[in-house]
């Protein structure tokens, strides 16, 4: 059964909150080594708001615009954060040891980069990926059992 409903002020505050957290969440990736945030509190506010346009917009609307295998996002950050650690033995220093050094990147001027980023990267593709495919998980059992329900309900 569908619902006629009037949800326009949701719509349109979800696409301003969707934003404002997608941005909150790329400062806080990248301000991760130095301050307070990184790769999980970033991959958190990534998957509220990916949360968020799914409850606004609906699960087959939102696949169809992101069609992202969260699985597979989740493999290929355990493997970043991985591989960023085993980088550090080649170099003949301790598991996970870090570096950094200044670059001069345009439009940003002289900035710091640190290896801590690449584990920072690992790390949200992994938060993202397992947060996602957990609520989804749930979101999509309720569903099959909501529809379970009618259909019986129907006989």
């Amino acid at each position: 059964m569908k619902k006629n409903t009037n949800d326009l002020i949701l719509k349109t505050l979800t696409q301003l909150i969707a934003f404002l957290l997608l941005g909150f969440s790329i400062y806080l990736f990248f301000a991760g080594h130095n301050a307070p945030g990184g790769g999980f509190i970033g991959g958190l506010m990534t998957a509220s708001a990916i949360i968020l346009m799914y409850i606004t917009y609906g699960i087959e609307k939102i696949q169809q615009i992101l069609p992202i295998n969260y699985i597979t996002m989740f493999i290929a950050g355990l493997m970043i954060a991985t591989l960023s650690g085993v980088g550090a033995i080649m170099f003949g220093v301790p598991f996970l040891s870090q570096t950094f050094g200044y670059f001069d990147i345009p439009f940003f001027g002289e900035t710091e980069l640190a290896t801590a980023l690449i584990f920072d990267l690992g790390v949200y593709l992994a938060v993202v990926g397992v947060t996602m495919t957990i609520i989804l998980t749930i979101a999509t059992d309720a569903t099959e059992d909501n529809e379970m329900n009618e259909e019986k309900v129907e006989a």
